[in-house]
């Protein structure tokens, strides 16, 4: 289990918060925000003009420095997630983000759920109204390596018609959205899933892909996200049966009162060279 609280980082977040806050603007009148820097790495916004509907591909470029990482959306017991804000007076509004499949990363006590190379977090975002867009975003991560440094940017641009080309946000977006773990399938699924009674937990019953590792090898990593700021990582007991793999992820506590009645978590299992992410329902 891994619960997104306080730790030997977060203390050094802390100490150096204020820091964050000083970062200036990043502006560009183009598809493209200049880069934001910082002692870890680096951020820029990308995003192509609005659709007819006023649709927005956008994504966050992170570039870590070699040796330094930046987190998933949840992102282990001492991270912090991306967090996005987009300017109510920009007409725009932030639906969503992706997120590249992530590496597991342990040191220690200390366990990451995180990227040690340049990821770009694919946005979709939607424009109010007609005429030109300027996208004014904040945007707020953590990036580590033997300490964490909050790295906060102001990233704006400017979008140009839609009847323009841009080749090389088209590849970027691609890229992107290349990178992001598949829907379910019929050869790689969660079947079957059960809470136990006293919430300690979760059983899982999957199809993995043929080509995997294999029966007899390696699990496949498994990361179950439940409420905001926690995720759960600990396998009890997997087994697989051909294409069967039946696991108990340790859940351990979870907020007081919580009601599992009606909740939605996500899962994500990296099996090999493929990756999944499905959500489990809760009656």
């Amino acid at each position: 289990m891994m619960i997104i609280s306080s730790g030997p980082r977060r203390l050094l977040i802390a100490v150096v918060s204020a820091v964050a806050a000083l970062v200036p603007f990043y502006s560009a009148n183009a598809e493209m925000s200049a880069w934001a820097d910082n002692e870890g790495g680096r951020m820029r916004l990308v995003a192509l003009a609005p659709d007819a509907g006023g649709k927005i591909r956008a994504a966050l470029q992170i570039e870590p420095k070699p040796g330094w990482i930046t987190y998933w959306k949840e992102p282990g017991n001492s991270g912090i997630p991306p967090q996005i804000t987009i300017a109510a007076e920009s007409g725009v509004t932030l639906d969503a983000i992706a997120y590249p499949v992530p590496k597991h990363f342990f040191n220690g006590a200390i366990e990451d759920i995180a990227y040690d190379a340049p990821v770009t977090l694919p946005l979709s975002l939607t424009a109010a109204g007609k005429g030109p867009v300027t996208i004014d975003a904040a945007a707020f991560i953590g990036i580590c390596k033997d300490i964490c440094i909050p790295f906060q940017a102001n990233l704006q641009l400017k979008l140009g018609p839609a009847i323009q080309s841009h080749p090389q946000e088209e590849a970027i977006l691609q890229a992107a959205d290349a990178r992001l773990p598949k829907p379910p399938s019929q050869d790689f699924d969660v079947t079957a899933h059960a809470m136990s009674p006293d919430r300690k937990t979760l059983s899982l019953t999957l199809v993995l892909p043929s080509g995997g590792p294999g029966e007899g090898k390696a699990a496949p990593d498994i990361i179950v996200t439940g409420p905001s700021g926690y995720a759960f990582t600990k396998q009890i007991g997997g087994k697989r049966d051909g294409a069967a793999f039946k696991v108990d992820i340790s859940i351990g506590k979870l907020p007081k009162d919580y009601d599992m009645a009606g909740k939605q978590w996500s899962v994500l299992v990296i099996d090999g060279e493929r990756a999944m992410e499905t959500t489990l329902a809760f009656e």
